[in-house]
């Protein structure tokens, strides 16, 4: 995810100074990648808009704690990662995930896959995603979807190295374990 920080910069500056509108520019430009980051930990929308709402309020609050070591995007992602944790935490049981059938789904594969588009391919990724462990399913897409680097996604999560790159490894395998549950043969056709 490459922004510029300049322009972040300028916006929390402008945020400090009382401008309302530079911090809705804030969350209207991090408002998708955060909701999908807490998507990856708490595996239901409803939680993960309640976890980004509070995880906003907190980073308004704490907008001059901000000491510019690191991007403003890597800092409010460990505050909504953080936030989305502690909601997960509260709830005291694991979300019960969707069950799906182990054997792959009945259609007319050949006509399917003709009609697979892009917004198909992210529908099956982002429900293999949401079969993982949440972890995985976080460090993959900060990693792959985001582009951050193992150092930056140490410093959003809080996890050491090793746990990183142990995840990506378990997370490549278990999303093409994921998504062969779900396309069966069909797997290399979506990707």
């Amino acid at each position: 995810m490459s922004r510029n920080t300049t322009l972040d910069d300028e916006l929390l500056q402008r945020c400090k100074e009382g401008d309302t509108s530079a911090f809705r520019a804030l969350v209207n430009t991090y408002k998708d990648a955060s909701f999908t980051l807490a998507s990856s930990v708490l595996k239901d929308s409803s939680l993960a808009e309640d976890a980004v709402q509070t995880a906003f309020i907190k980073v308004f609050e704490k907008l001059d704690s901000f000491r510019h070591d690191s991007k403003f995007s890597t800092w409010l992602f460990r505050i909504v990662i953080n936030t989305a944790y502690n909601m997960a935490k509260q709830q005291k049981k694991h979300m019960p995930m969707e069950v799906l059938s182990d054997s792959p789904i009945e259609t007319d594969v050949d006509a399917e896959l003709k009609r697979l588009k892009e917004d198909d391919q992210k529908k099956y990724i982002n429900l293999a995603l949401n079969r993982m462990k949440s972890d995985e399913a976080l460090i993959l897409r900060l990693f792959y979807l985001y582009e951050y680097t193992i150092v930056e996604i140490k410093e959003i999560t809080g996890f050491t190295k090793s746990k990183i790159k142990v995840d990506l490894h378990r997370g490549r395998k278990n999303m093409q374990l994921q998504i062969h549950k779900i396309l069966g043969n069909e797997t290399t056709q979506l990707l």
